[in-house]
């Protein structure tokens, strides 16, 4: 898939823009601090998303609030609508930023269901910039399969840390969206409202499986 690196450099330089309102140093520690932040966020997600006995719906709810504290949400979902962004009315972007949520929500609350039982393992971590990290990992499969590459992109201004971005085996999740959801602009005649339509009857569709 073709990488958008202007669009990117967008949803770096939106997440640093929310980073610096919280002010502190950059520091040479964002190799270890990116990996704590890591093994914390998928602690915390195996322990609350992965019990059988937990009824979607609840899983549902844990992730939202891990969702909203620990990705640049807002970033990633500028960097995902593109340059559709800038032409989206105040009603239009305040609606698919719900929807965005809802569906990215999901999509990790399943993935994690799926791997179950199964551990990540950090392989090593590539400082790219002063304030963004890539740290690459496996998915330990059973009975001897191919272990699955995930790279995570962290982003940090030394004292808060986000996840920009998830890459499972060389796919970038942002990327993927990034280009069906401008695919579904282009085919709805370039109107955003008929993207916000899509995605209103997917999370609907989404929302009908816990019932």
């Amino acid at each position: 898939m073709r990488f958008h690196m202007r669009g990117y450099r967008s949803l770096v330089g939106g997440l640093l823009a929310v980073l610096v309102l919280f002010g502190g140093p950059v520091h040479a520690g964002i190799e270890k601090g990116a990996n704590a932040f890591l093994k914390s966020l998928v602690d915390q997600a195996v322990q609350s998303l992965t019990e059988a006995d937990t009824p979607r719906p609840e899983r549902i709810k844990k992730f939202r609030s891990m969702f909203r504290e620990n990705f640049a949400v807002r970033s990633i979902s500028k960097f995902v609508l593109g340059r559709n962004w800038r032409r989206a009315s105040d009603a239009e972007r305040n609606e698919y930023m719900i929807l965005f949520e809802d569906l990215m929500v999901v999509t990790y609350v399943d993935r994690f269901q799926r791997y179950a039982g199964e551990s990540l393992k950090i392989k090593k971590t590539r400082v790219d910039t002063e304030s963004i990290a890539t740290v690459f990992s496996e998915i330990e499969r059973p009975y001897g399969a191919k272990p699955i590459r995930v790279d995570w992109r962290v982003g940090t201004n030394g004292t808060i840390y986000k996840l920009l971005d998830v890459i499972v085996e060389g796919t970038s999740l942002s990327n993927t969206l990034r280009s069906e959801f401008g695919s579904i602009v282009r085919r709805e005649r370039n109107q955003i409202g008929g993207l916000l339509e899509v995605l209103r009857e997917k999370t609907l569709a989404l929302k009908a499986e816990d019932n």
